[in-house]
């Protein structure tokens, strides 16, 4: 039989790994390419300039940017570039700009269901957003 004291101990032993936890948030991105889904996670950042853009195909690429701080920088953007090896730099093909902390659109998170046209190729890249809560120790 336990003791009860050991029961208590292994309560607040519980109690202070769950305070270790903290919730963040997340922009999931849920990328629809060629009929193939990919998640992509932007998680905040400061530094804008450094955050990746996921390639889709040879010709797509997909960034999403999140910042929360300062206040009055705080958005989400994000962005669909072509890619193309006849060009210099990648041509912008589609850029959307959120407020945070963004508001639900209903089926689709906060952005609605949006489609993104390569025009060389006519491809299509589909996308919708929502703000998660993750939990990081």
């Amino acid at each position: 039989m336990r003791h009860p004291a050991s029961a208590l101990i292994g309560t607040l032993f519980a109690g202070l790994l769950i305070s270790h936890a903290s919730a963040e948030e997340s922009v999931f991105c849920h990328v629809d390419y060629a009929g193939q889904t990919q998640i992509v996670e932007a998680r905040p950042t400061a530094s804008p300039y450094t955050v990746e853009a996921v390639e889709f195909g040879s010709y797509l690429l997909f960034r999403a940017v999140f910042r929360r701080e300062p206040a009055d920088l705080a958005s989400i953007k994000l962005y669909t570039y072509a890619q193309h090896e006849d060009i210099i730099g990648r041509p912008l093909i589609h850029q959307a700009t959120y407020d945070y902390p963004p508001v639900p659109a209903g089926r689709y998170g906060f952005t609605g269901l949006n489609h993104a046209y390569e025009p060389r190729y006519g491809l299509v890249l589909d996308y919708w957003c929502e703000l998660r809560e993750t939990i990081s120790k």
